[in-house]
């Protein structure tokens, strides 16, 4: 009989065969691949984030005028590499026999103290003299920026201005936007004010850089609690917010208002950068009105409505 053939044997090479385990492998080379990608993101965030958090290099150029107007005091503190720079503003009319209130306004992050005629003027019109302290690295100041550094300025012109004799010491405002309400809140903090004023604000740069950057919070080295300094701080607050705003979302207004313990949260029809938008008339009557409630301007005209 002539011998059976033996059945075939099954390919040991097929193309298949070699394609499975790579296959295999290849989900892991992408996780890998992200994680890198998402490691080297925040190292960059990281390094980079003095440069996000105070955009020094965006902000205008000061004007050629050294002063806000004639009336202004130059104030100037001495650092390495050169000086930090504040207006003082006196109110009309102010002096030793009739002091004033002090409002301190700290602007935002891509500002400068010459961008800011508005507030010193609405201030002024209600009878108030104005503190405004530029930033490190920014307009007229030398330095770097940082969240220390712009608080110890602060409180270093604060302490200035608290000792003239035209400043009523007892009637003073804090007043921040957008970044420069997570410096207002920590200086508030430290001095405790008549009130605070915060519009724009996060609740913590942590917060903030989380949700929008996607880094874990702990990489923020200018952390800004705005959160936890309202948890303790029992002075009255006013918090102004965009409905629209589209960089600070009006969330973070709410959640503010939700935590201090007495505040009133005005929401403006306005984004971010137009702020206060088409609702200036109202912005400064809400002011006003909370300055005289509590006590920092006398009730001289009726609220309109």
């Amino acid at each position: 009989m002539p011998d059976e053939k033996a059945p075939p044997s099954a390919p040991t090479n097929s193309a298949d065969d070699n394609a499975k385990p790579r296959s295999r492998f290849r989900p892991m080379q992408i996780i890998r691949n992200l994680i890198l990608i998402y490691v080297t993101y925040c190292v960059i965030v990281f390094f980079a984030q003095r440069w996000l958090i105070f955009p020094d290099w965006i902000a205008p150029e000061p004007s050629a005028d050294e002063k806000y107007d004639a009336t202004t005091t130059v104030l100037t503190r001495d650092i390495d590499g050169g000086k930090v720079v504040a207006w003082f503003v006196p109110a009309a009319g102010a002096s030793a026999e009739n002091p004033k209130p002090l409002v301190i306004f700290l602007h935002g992050n891509a500002e400068i103290i010459d961008t800011q005629e508005d507030r010193i003027a609405g201030y002024r019109a209600l009878g108030c003299s104005v503190l405004i302290p530029e930033y490190r690295g920014y307009g007229r100041s030398a330095g770097q920026p940082s969240q220390q550094a712009l608080v110890d300025d602060a409180e270093y012109f604060l302490d200035i201005a608290l000792k003239r004799p035209d400043v009523d010491p007892n009637r003073l405002v804090i007043h921040g936007r957008s970044m420069g309400g997570g410096i207002a809140a920590q200086l508030a903090a430290r001095h405790n004010p008549r009130v605070l004023i915060l519009g724009s604000t996060f609740t913590s740069m942590r917060t903030l850089g989380s949700r929008k950057a996607l880094v874990p919070s702990f990489l923020i080295r200018h952390p800004m609690d705005t959160e936890s300094v309202l948890h303790n701080l029992d002075v009255p607050l006013l918090i102004f917010h965009g409905s629209k705003d589209d960089i600070i979302d009006v969330s973070y207004g709410r959640e503010l208002n939700a935590i201090a313990k007495h505040s009133r949260l005005v929401e403006l029809d306005c984004s971010h950068n137009d702020f206060p938008g088409d609702e200036d008339d109202r912005y400064w009557n809400e002011i006003r009105g909370f300055l005289e409630e509590n006590g920092v301007l006398p009730r001289v005209f009726p609220r309109q409505p």
